[in-house]
């Protein structure tokens, strides 16, 4: 079929905001089944098959980003650990208490198995698909698979200075670019995830590499993130 083909057209004259923030035409060359969310690996064209060794243990790969904060393995993650955990990244005392409470405060009702809310403020990792929220780059659909089209998009919309980085300005571009309307709590999840991302993860000039971005959806990154902090 000609790519002149007016219905793949990712660009409309009329709309300038899609020539501004384009798609990748050729990802279905470079990945196989781009279109295909998947369940428990975060692939690029660079990591096809996901991070490599990497044991999902079965769990989603929105369970394998939670899973790093639940330090004892037994599904359920309480406000100390994500301090103890974010402390292990980088993140100073002040920063880790108060965003530890922030998160549980948010994800620990819907996350329960039932009706009772928990006063210890857990977070079951088995039920952390309910605790998506809106205006996000939808890299993780609702049942907390691994879209790898809306990934590509993260960095083809607004990697314009590198296009496989994202700086600041282009994180606070896209931040906004991806706000739901009316969604304030979405759109200060979003804020929170991404400024402490960067925080922890940028690199001396200040970007945040494709690769961190990728690792930090499945967990892999917070990993590296420990063990580079343990050694030095």
């Amino acid at each position: 079929m000609s790519s002149s083909d007016p219905s793949l057209a990712t660009e409309a004259p009329q709309a300038a905001v899609t020539s501004e923030r384009r798609l990748n035409p050729d990802l279905q060359e470079q990945l196989a089944k781009p279109y295909l969310a998947r369940a428990m690996s975060a692939v690029d064209p660079s990591h096809p098959e996901g991070s490599k060794g990497r044991d999902s243990k079965g769990m989603s790969v929105l369970q394998q980003h939670a899973a790093f904060f639940d330090r004892n393995g037994d599904g359920v993650i309480y406000p100390w650990e994500t301090f103890q955990r974010l402390r292990a990244i980088g993140l100073g005392s002040p920063s880790a208490f108060g965003t530890s409470i922030l998160l549980h405060l948010v994800l620990t009702y819907p996350t329960q198995p039932g009706w009772m809310p928990s006063p210890l403020l857990s977070i079951h990792i088995k039920n952390i698909h309910r605790g998506k929220h809106g205006s996000d780059s939808e890299t993780y659909d609702t049942e907390g698979r691994f879209e790898p089209a809306k990934f590509d998009a993260i960095f083809s919309k607004f990697g314009k200075t590198r296009p496989n980085a994202l700086s600041e300005d282009e994180i606070n571009a896209m931040l906004k670019h991806n706000r739901n309307m009316y969604d304030f709590l979405g759109w200060a999840a979003a804020n929170l995830e991404w400024k402490l991302l960067h925080k922890v993860a940028k690199d001396k000039e200040g970007f945040l590499q494709r690769e961190i971005v990728r690792g930090a959806f499945d967990g892999s990154l917070f990993e590296r993130l420990q063990e580079s902090k343990k050694s030095t």
